[in-house]
């Protein structure tokens, strides 16, 4: 089964090619042996930069699901995740991740991530762009309520 859901994740990216919707990017989202969401990038066909194949399936999955976490899911990319894609995943929350090409191969292809993996490692103050916190007390008291709220939603 794991080919064939990459086969599907391979194709959605190699359809980008003609279909220039964005990047040849897919990925294919699987709950108890069925597709349940997929995508391919979409950055170009929507201006914008976070409609990313895995984000795209997601957003789907997660609304087929009616929730906002893919426990029992499995998502299968065409391409190593990204950063960006990395983080959604790991919050949407999967029971595992499949690959296919890797993020050198990607780089090879002049689409190069290196520079975001190293801006996260770096202290705030050397980043390329320049980044200043504003107002943490007040934005500090909305965690304040949300915590004594009562509100009982797990992310």
């Amino acid at each position: 089964m794991k080919i064939k859901f990459m086969q599907r994740a391979i194709e959605l990216a190699r359809q980008n090619i003609t279909k220039l919707y964005g990047g040849p990017f897919g990925a294919v989202i699987v709950k108890d042996g069925k597709i349940i969401g997929e995508g391919s990038n979409e950055v170009v066909k929507n201006n914008d930069p976070t409609a990313h194949a895995e984000i795209v399936a997601i957003r789907r999955a997660t609304q087929y699901l009616n929730s906002f976490q893919l426990e029992g899911c499995e998502i299968y990319c065409s391409c190593e995740p990204c950063p960006m894609c990395l983080g959604a995943i790991y919050w949407a929350r999967p029971s595992k991740i499949y690959y296919a090409a890797s993020r050198e191969d990607a780089s090879k292809a002049n689409f190069d991530d290196s520079l975001i993996y190293k801006e996260i490692n770096m202290s705030l103050n050397k980043r390329l762009i320049p980044i200043e916190q504003v107002l943490p007390e007040k934005a500090k008291e909305v965690f304040k309520e949300w915590n004594e709220g009562g509100i009982d939603i797990v992310y």
